[in-house]
């Protein structure tokens, strides 16, 4: 009772999940079958799964204990109410088994005897691949086994660079449906013979300890294998050959099925890239890698988060392949992305490369000799709004509940917490300045536009100087009276009109790590009205880097 309410608790918890999905087939006998799930199908019951199949009866999930007791003879004959066991039976009487985990190996009972053949389809997220050997030798486990056509490899040949598994001594086990009994399950007496079926799962009695689970080992450097999530740029792969021979691995991508009902839908594959040696991206389509015998590989894989667009509804998901020129293994790896928000306070620097130049006799060009620096601070809100800072302030706030967050001003922070906030600042800005006038937004591919007014009477206003008789916007009068005087007289008004247009890929020279999550940028142009008689255009490129994913912002 305990067990099937803790079954029934988890099953409350069960949301919609971000998956790439691929629906195997298993071919299954009247009488008793194993089988092996190297994909997750926790998205439903046992009884929605097989809802359409009622000739499954009972499913019996092995839980590895590397201190196994109450069996009745053995383990390849389960017994009920054990802790290796887990079940889910048709009728009700015993469901211990609420979901069907992954990389896990099942026996599944059906009506009929083992002249009756069924085909039972079950949608699975696929996970990366993994084993684990328990030294009591009851391991029952599964393989990713490269089906050539219609036929597997062989034991023997699969377990090359593992032979302890198939070693002498050691008794492997099959199901081939009917009752439970000497013809079922069968021991497997020549292992350089029998082919090794990537769908079924095998009894081992080999005590060893250990995670073999493929002659070439596929290691992602996040565990749950291409994740790239909203933010993430990179994932490396690592490719280690156990075996004393070269081995050229295929890579290929493989479009995800379609999310079963209820699940986050996938707008398309991954638009993944491969990252050569000398830095340079390039988008990937197919790969061989040749890895040396007892050596290993590293492959990088990013995400071209330009070719994915700017609905942040949009989730991305396919599978990495993986498979390698002896036709033993057949790996795939899970590959997924959510389209980025580019919601949070983002600094960087635009480089200003180019000056028309105005002088009548000018005959050179616009090419500045070196690029001059204009950093800039951008904070975009949940609700898309962009704006241009003077400055801001990160750190504890003098808000109710005193969070941490974002400000405009001093003010805006916790007065005993000031030593811990930090301040950023743009020097060529008028002061405590939030422009938000303009047009566009932030988006790869859109162009923002932002007017910053430099009043002709401002003290940041190039004209103007408050000492100086001729630029302090004063008529001084012999009586001592000083008579304000209007734009254009001393000093005249300063508008800047800034234009960032943000590119799906960063501009030469500049890495592509992180583009269009973590860093954005692209062209910079700048029209300066009121510096001189005509206005003047500078343009660059710019490159800003996320700070901050907090939304919101205190404008005080």
């Amino acid at each position: 009772m305990k067990t099937l309410l803790l079954a029934l608790i988890s099953l409350c918890f069960v949301t919609a999940a971000q998956a790439q999905w691929q629906t195997t087939t298993y071919t299954l006998k009247g009488g008793w079958n194993s089988i092996y799930l190297h994909g997750d199908a926790t998205h439903a019951t046992p009884d929605e799964l097989f809802a359409a199949h009622p000739e499954v009866l009972e499913v019996w999930r092995w839980n590895p204990n590397p201190t196994q007791v109450q069996f009745t003879t053995s383990p390849l004959i389960p017994s009920a109410g054990t802790p290796e066991w887990s079940t889910w039976v048709r009728d009700g009487s015993s469901n211990s088994l609420g979901q069907l985990l992954g990389q896990t190996a099942y026996l599944v009972k059906c009506s009929g005897t083992n002249a009756n053949s069924y085909n039972v389809a079950i949608p699975q997220r696929i996970l990366p691949p993994s084993a684990a050997w328990v030294r009591n030798g009851a391991n029952f486990m599964g393989f990713p086994s490269f089906k050539n056509g219609s036929t597997y490899p062989t034991m023997g040949s699969y377990f090359a660079t593992f032979p302890v598994a198939i070693a002498s001594g050691v008794k492997i086990y099959k199901y081939v449906g009917g009752d439970l009994g000497p013809g079922n399950p069968l021991q497997v007496f020549s292992p350089s013979f029998e082919t090794l079926d990537r769908n079924q799962a095998y009894w081992f009695d080999s005590e060893v300890v250990g995670n073999f689970y493929a002659p070439i080992v596929v290691t992602p450097s996040n565990s749950a294998g291409l994740e790239f999530g909203r933010t993430g740029s990179t994932v490396t792969v690592r490719l280690r050959n156990r075996s004393d021979a070269t081995v050229t691995v295929a890579i290929s991508e493989v479009a995800s099925d379609t999310a079963p009902s209820g699940q986050t839908a996938i707008t398309g594959s991954v638009p993944l890239t491969l990252r050569a040696a000398d830095g340079t991206e390039s988008a990937f389509s197919g790969a061989s890698v040749v890895v040396g015998p007892q050596s290993a590989v590293e492959i990088q894989f990013g995400v071209d988060r330009g070719q994915m667009g700017t609905n942040s509804d949009a989730f991305y998901a396919s599978l990495l392949r993986f498979q390698d020129s002896g036709n033993l293994m057949d790996v795939l790896i899970p590959a997924r992305a959510t389209v980025a928000s580019l919601a949070g306070l983002w600094v960087g620097d635009a480089q200003v490369t180019d000056v028309a130049s105005k002088a009548a006799t000018s005959t050179g060009g616009s090419t500045t000799p070196r690029a001059f620096p204009l950093r800039f601070i951008l904070h975009v809100d949940d609700g898309g709004t962009a704006r241009l800072l003077s400055q801001v302030f990160m750190g504890t706030l003098a808000d109710a509940g005193n969070p941490t967050g974002l400000c405009t001003k001093e003010s805006g922070l916790k007065q005993d917490a000031k030593a811990d906030a930090s301040r950023m600042s743009v020097g060529h800005l008028p002061l405590d300045q939030v422009v938000t006038d303009g047009s566009g937004e932030v988006a790869l591919g859109a162009t923002l536009t932002r007017v910053i007014s430099i009043p002709y009477n401002d003290p940041t206003n190039p004209f103007v100087h408050q000492y100086h008789p001729d630029h302090d916007n004063k008529d001084a009068r012999p009586d001592g009276t000083n008579i304000g005087l209007a734009d254009g007289v001393e000093s005249y008004s300063v508008t800047r009109n800034c234009n960032f247009e943000f590119t799906t890929s960063p501009p030469a020279g500049t890495s592509s790590v992180g583009w269009g999550s973590t860093v954005i940028g692209g062209n910079y142009t700048e029209t300066l009205s009121g510096l001189h008689r005509q206005d003047i255009t500078t343009s660059g490129t710019f490159t800003l880097r996320r700070d901050s994913e907090d939304g919101a912002i205190t404008i005080n």
